[in-house]
């Protein structure tokens, strides 16, 4: 991986009862030692592959004016990351759920982008056997589960200040407050929706069909093709690039893909990230709620399941042999 570390801090907080958080400034940076260049990676690479969120600063942000003053060599890294540590304390002191960790700011560049990633991690406790076969406790950093983590794109920034995608973040799996009390301490706001754009695309392939005329088989052969793409992209780690989707469908019409969004102006963006849960939606209809969980193939709507939409009631002929087999034990059980 060719990943460089240009400059690395870690700091603590540590909560020592219900209205106190603890902070433990470290004096020097961290030195750049196989065992950190090890970290960073896997920080890097776990982060990579997990769906994110983008934002941008905003005019206000104190984390941005400081960044800036650092970049431009008005302070150092460590200074900068000492006082964001505080700033990040006092944020979080606001909050009932507060738990302290390890306070992680990285400068490293990574095929010729820099990045700044910012992270709290927690530490976990395990076990570990010796050579001598004696047991021990151990303390580690528990990255995998790492869920308040933010990074700059530092070039996108520099070379683009418009754009509304050069900060991503996690946005956290317990609870929105969490997401809440970062972005107040990043001075950042939402950016780019990848959600929206993914739902953006649909509706335009959908429409783009139905402009064209095509026959139930058409539209549903056209959006598989979509998502053979787009699906491709994502497992690849690239983004959705709509002028390269266009070259990969038949163009319907006198106008190719990327034409027709263009004239029906439906507001995506020249690339976006793929949103796995919404792409399904070419291919798939699925929903669950009230205890009840569906999910087919979206040929099979209008040939063995029908809905009524006066009713809401879904009819399917001809159930899986496994479902059919559990429903026969059970009704003759009764």
């Amino acid at each position: 991986m060719s990943l460089n570390i240009d400059q690395i801090a870690l700091h603590q907080l540590i909560k020592r009862d219900e209205q106190t958080l603890e902070l433990v400034l470290r004096d020097s940076l961290l030195p750049t030692t196989q065992a950190v260049s090890d970290l960073v990676e896997e920080l890097h690479r776990i982060y990579s592959a997990k769906s994110k969120a983008f934002g941008l600063f905003n005019p206000e942000s104190e984390l941005a004016q400081t960044l800036r003053e650092c970049r431009d060599g008005q302070q150092d890294f460590l200074a900068f990351s000492r006082a964001a540590t505080g700033r990040l304390r006092d944020e979080l002191a606001k909050y009932p759920f507060a738990e302290g960790g390890i306070v992680l700011f990285c400068h490293y560049r990574y095929l010729a982008v820099e990045y700044l990633l910012i992270a709290v991690l927690n530490s976990q406790s395990s076990m570990r056997v010796n050579e001598q076969l004696d047991i021990s406790s151990v303390h580690y950093l528990d990255i995998n589960h790492a869920d308040i983590v933010a990074r700059v794109d530092l070039t996108e920034w520099e070379t683009n200040p418009e754009s509304t995608r050069y900060l991503t973040f996690l946005r956290g799996r317990v609870g929105r407050k969490v997401a809440d009390f970062f972005m107040d301490f990043l001075g950042a706001s939402v950016g780019l929706d990848t959600k929206a754009q993914n739902r953006g695309l649909l509706q335009a392939v959908d429409d783009y069909c139905a402009e064209s005329s095509l026959d139930k088989a058409e539209r549903q052969n056209y959006r598989q093709q979509v998502y053979s793409y787009c699906n491709e992209q994502l497992q690849a780690g690239e983004e959705i690039a709509i002028e390269e989707l266009a070259r990969e469908l038949p163009p319907l019409g006198e106008k190719n893909f990327r034409e027709f969004t263009q004239e029906q102006g439906y507001e995506l963006e020249e690339s976006f990230p793929a949103d796995r849960s919404t792409l399904r939606q070419l291919t798939k209809f699925a929903g669950s709620g009230g205890g009840l969980t569906i999910n087919f193939d979206a040929m099979l709507l209008g040939e063995r399941i029908f809905w009524d939409p006066v009713t809401d009631t879904l009819t399917i002929k001809g159930t899986p042999p496994n479902l059919r087999d559990q429903l026969q034990r059970r009704t003759s059980g009764q």
